[in-house]
Parts: C-alpha cells; structure tokens; sequence
C-alpha cells in the first residue's frame, strides 16, 4: 500500500525546533564578540556593521576572505570534542586578513550538518566567538543549514568569511620588500588546519592509530594533538605594524611555507629561509616516519611548526623580536631576502631541521 501519510518538513529530517534552540544557546557566545561598531542582535536576516567607523581612514580599503577548516572536522566527530575547530576557522580567515596589514572587523559563519544537535552547534559557535576574541573581530551572524539525506545524522562542515580594513598607504605585500629584509618566523600551535587528508590516510587508515593511544613522543593522546586549534596570529601582526616596520606577512597554510612565502615576494627578489634555525614539533616527524613519506612531500603538504611569516627591514628585527616575545609568540630569524638570480622560485628552504 502506498504511504498515503502527509508530507511534511519534520519528516524530510528537518527539525526546525532543534535549530531554534541551537540559535538560543549560541546567543550568549556571539555577544562575548561584539564590537561597538555592531547594531542589532542575533536572529536578523543580516549582520550589521556600522561603516562610519571607517571615516577615520584616509583610504580605507576593506580586504575579504573566506575558508573552512577541512578534513579536520572528521577528527573533531570522532572524538566528540566540537568546541576547538572554531578557533580553527577563525584563524584560517583572519590571519589571511591581517597578512595585507589589514585589522580585521567582523566574521560571519556557515555551519552545515546532517542533523541539528543543538548542543553540538553551540559548541562550534562558542569555538568561533572565542576565536573572534582572539582576532578581535565580531561575529556578527550565520547560518546552520540542516541537509538529511546528503549527510549522516552526525557529519557536519564549516566554512567563514571575514572583513578587515587597512589604510590604503599601509598595505603590505611584495611592493614593499627589499634586498637584506630579515625574514621572521612565528612558531605554529600544531599542524593547524591544512594536510589533515593525508595526516588521517597515514596515521589513522594505514597505521591504525587509535586517536585515544597516548602517544608517549607526543606527550597525549593523538586525538589531543590533532584537535590543536590552529594559533590565531592577527593582533600579534597588529601589534608588530604599530611597534615598527613591516613590509609583509605570510600565513603558512596549505602548500608549506616556501610556497606561501613566496606568494609575498617580488619576481626579482628571493626568500631564503634556514631549516636549521628551529625544530618541527614531533607530530611531524610521526606523519613522516609512519607514513614513509618524503620531506619534499611533508613540506609542501604541511607547515612543519611555522604558522606565520613577517619580512621586515634589519633595522627592525630586535624590535619585532622584542614585541613577539612579550606577547608570548615564539619567533625567531629564519632567513633573510636575497636577489632572485638564478633561483626559480621566490622562496626555498635550506639547510636541515635543527635536532
């Protein structure tokens, strides 16, 4: 017999209530990112930003930019821990932000899942607003879209866009490089947000890796070291534009740091930077070894423990050094700018890993 039953939303797997009380309990958290520049609340069909704000700029220039967190999310459902890959999106949106110099304004959020647990949304809204607080930025809106049939009851996916501004006479970027720029290097958190694809084919398919092992090389358990949130960098750049000169950032994230660096740098000029002025954290030497994989490949996949770049001149070395250090970043000279000549590239690495 056919089901002679009426159609109807809730049927479809679409629970409007639950989506209702995700909204209420993520509430609380977005108001910890407001702004003064913010009107309205949570629950408009827009985020309101108030521009005048910008009518201290000369020229304001806003930058945008939009990303989710990847694969990692599948670490986060395993373990049942929903509250750290927030920060995550945060990170990857903001820091490309502030790479142009830019200081970044608000944020809104796209949360997509198989099936709305209110207190699983929560738990990612309560990660992006605390990584708004990090980036100084507001959340100023969202949206979390309930797909039965195309995912499972318990998959789900984020993704971000962000604005910033920048005054027009202070962006940074490759125009501003010279010959003999030291290059600066700011120690990643973990792996941060990138490789996750071939993290998860080496060390949870083909090794079999339990996420809850404690790994003894890693001091936690492997699930712990993955679910790392990626280091929020914005103001700690900010900090380093007021304080002296800067003439670029790069954020390291997919592609490794020799291709992101040299996304910054002049066709005629060349970054060098020296593998021996640091040490990876072990979880990249766990992917490598286990995984047999060969460094060219795990450099260009992975940051191998450096998360952000800033070439600055010299004479400012000491004095972003300094500023780095008493914010609590550890950062060190990694390398310096060069004439391109016959290097094909804009960025290489030399030298091997310090022990």
């Amino acid at each position: 017999m056919p089901d002679t039953t009426g159609a109807s939303y809730a049927a479809s797997g679409v629970d409007i209530e639950a989506g209702d009380r995700a909204v209420e309990l993520m509430k609380e958290w977005v108001r910890k990112t407001r702004r003064p520049e913010v009107l309205g609340g949570l629950g408009g069909f827009a985020g309101l930003f108030d521009a005048s704000a910008l009518k201290k700029y000369e020229r304001p220039l806003l930058a945008s930019a939009t990303d989710g967190v990847g694969t990692k999310v599948d670490v986060a459902r395993r373990m049942g821990v929903y509250d750290t890959i927030g920060q995550d999106l945060v990170a990857m949106v903001m820091d490309d932000i502030v790479v142009s110099g830019a200081e970044p304004l608000f944020m809104t959020d796209y949360i997509c899942v198989g099936k709305v647990h209110p207190e699983r949304v929560a738990a990612i809204v309560k990660g992006i607003a605390e990584g708004c607080v990090l980036a100084g930025c507001a959340l100023v809106g969202g949206e979390t879209a309930e797909h039965p049939g195309l995912l499972g009851p318990d998959d789900f996916d984020v993704a971000g866009a962000g604005t910033g501004v920048v005054e027009a006479d202070r962006l940074l970027g490759a125009d501003r490089i010279r010959t003999g720029d030291t290059v600066i290097a700011m120690a990643a958190s973990g792996l941060h947000s990138n490789g996750y694809s071939l993290v998860r084919h080496v060390l949870l398919n083909q090794a079999g890796l339990a996420l809850d092992a404690h790994v003894d090389d890693l001091g936690r358990t492997l699930g712990e070291e993955l679910l790392e949130p990626t280091k929020i960098y914005s103001l700690d750049c900010l900090a380093l534009t007021r304080t002296t000169e800067v003439h670029a950032f790069s954020h390291i994230t997919g592609g490794g740091l020799a291709a992101n660096l040299a996304r910054v740098i002049p066709d005629t000029l060349h970054a060098v930077v020296d593998r021996s002025t640091w040490t990876p954290d072990p979880i990249f030497d766990l992917v490598g070894r286990t995984g047999q994989v060969e460094p060219l490949e795990l450099e260009k996949t992975l940051n191998m423990g450096v998360g952000m770049i800033a070439v600055v001149p010299p004479d400012s070395t000491d004095v972003a050094l300094a500023t780095l250090a008493d914010r609590g970043v550890d950062a060190w000279v990694a390398g310096e700018i060069t004439e391109r000549g016959d290097h094909p590239t804009g960025a290489a690495l030399t030298g091997d890993y310090a022990a």
